[in-house]
């Protein structure tokens, strides 16, 4: 355990810092996300039919692929990620608090990508303004897919709020040691800012905390996103009520992960050891294992429901779900994911920060794929086949994953640029910590007195 005192400075350092690696990731993040416009360029000059989506029929296929199953896992991880900052704020869980604006930088982050994969899908991005904001106050009634636009679009100015908030308390006490040349946008974040309105801040924050946590099971990925599936009988893959909680599960899962991947690259560039600890990833493993076992019992239930007893349609849709190899793969992943976690809780001498690097990295390939299979399967098996011909087969196009490429390297380039405007670890949170390894310190010495 590092005996250092936390401080301003070091929650500073990568503002004030620049070095070859993160030009360097930087360099990489660029391409990537440049690479998915080239193909994006192509497919808006082609159309979708440069990525075999939307054949469905005769022809086969599916309607629906890695672009909707990559937006509902960038979904998730966003709504995990605001859920465990508010869990942090409103259950008082002060070990964490060095990894709550990370948690909250990466709903951000997700909702972007998540936002940028509607575009996408929809063809032409002018059909976002001719379709669904022209006859925005008709279909939100009656169209499931703009509630789920509406959701996001309501998210996504909650967690700004929730984020622009405490900021604004960082950004007024460490503006001598922040960049002039972002003033405009400091005086911008902090405009009318008094440091009376600090108490009504914690209350305004706590007050969305409860909010999000009370919003996340009812109408995000607990809700509406769920509900867009679950409500279809006729897919049989995707009807059922399970789909509300195993949603719920997946997001925690991978913004647990995700949260841990970040973090442990914050802490390994700026050498953070004495700020988000061993003992912050150790707890962040076990919430993930917890989530990590709900999420296989809610798929033995489909599972095991289809199978047994079931409708004839539920039966082959979980006996072709069971046979996928790359179902297959991504539960054996996840699971002996949750095996190491537990077991390295009842001997903590297994624990390694780079294992739990490569468990993070599991659980997110492994719940992407499964998001993915869910969306296409669905349409694989139809309650209702109106075409004679077999519905064919599914792989991703090099446009679609070059998409998870390009989504992935967009989250990355925010951090990249967040971290040099902003501190990504709390004032609060250095000031808790402070506060602790200043009381531990008078212990010890009384210790040694007596």
């Amino acid at each position: 355990m590092s005996t250092k005192t936390p401080s301003e400075e070091d929650i500073l350092r990568p503002i004030n810092s620049l070095t070859k690696k993160y030009f360097i990731v930087y360099g990489i993040a660029a391409l990537g996300l440049v690479a998915f416009l080239i193909a994006w360029a192509y497919q808006l000059k082609k159309g979708l039919v440069v990525t075999g989506l939307g054949d469905w029929g005769s022809g086969g296929g599916a309607t629906w692929g890695l672009y909707i199953g990559a937006f509902i896992w960038w979904v998730g991880v966003a709504h995990g990620g605001i859920i465990l900052s508010a869990a942090v704020r409103l259950l008082g869980m002060d070990r964490y608090m060095p990894i709550a604006r990370i948690a909250e930088m990466t709903t951000i982050g997700g909702l972007s990508a998540a936002g940028f994969y509607i575009l996408v899908h929809m063809g032409r991005p002018d059909r976002m303004v001719t379709s669904v904001i022209g006859h925005y106050h008709i279909t939100v009634n009656n169209s499931p897919l703009v509630w789920d636009v509406t959701v996001i679009t309501a998210y996504f100015v909650l967690s700004a709020t929730y984020l622009g908030l405490t900021l604004r308390y960082d950004i007024n006490r460490l503006r001598d040691d922040l960049p002039d040349h972002f003033e405009p946008i400091y005086k911008i974040m902090t405009i009318g800012y008094t440091k009376a309105e600090d108490e009504v801040i914690d209350r305004m924050v706590w007050w969305l905390a409860a909010a999000v946590i009370i919003m996340a099971p009812l109408l995000l990925h607990g809700g509406v996103i769920p509900w867009l599936f679950a409500l279809l009988p006729a897919m049989p893959a995707w009807t059922g009520g399970i789909q509300g909680p195993m949603f719920l599960s997946i997001a925690l899962m991978s913004a647990i992960s995700g949260v841990i991947i970040i973090s442990y690259s914050f802490r390994r560039a700026y050498n953070w050891d004495h700020i988000i600890t061993d003992d912050i990833f150790r707890g962040l493993l076990l919430w993930l294992g917890f989530f990590t076992l709900l999420f296989l019992w809610f798929q033995l239930q489909f599972v095991l429901n289809g199978v047994y007893l079931g409708p004839l349609a539920n039966a082959h849709a979980a006996e072709a779900k069971l046979g996928n190899p790359l179902y297959q793969i991504a539960m054996t992943m996840i699971f002996l994911t949750l095996v190491y976690i537990f077991v390295q809780g009842i001997r903590p001498s297994l624990f390694s920060k780079k294992r739990a690097l490569v468990a993070s990295g599991a659980i997110l390939a492994g719940t992407l794929t499964e998001k993915v299979l869910f969306v296409v399967e669905g349409f694989m098996d139809p309650l209702f086949n109106i075409y004679a011909a077999t519905p064919g087969e599914y792989f991703p196009s090099a446009i679609e994953l070059l998409s998870l490429v390009g989504t992935t390297a967009l989250v990355a380039l925010l951090f990249l640029n967040l971290s040099k405007l902003v501190p990504v670890v709390e004032l609060h949170a250095i000031e808790h910590l402070r506060g602790d390894h200043e009381h531990s310190h008078e212990t010890t010495e009384t210790e040694v007195e007596a």
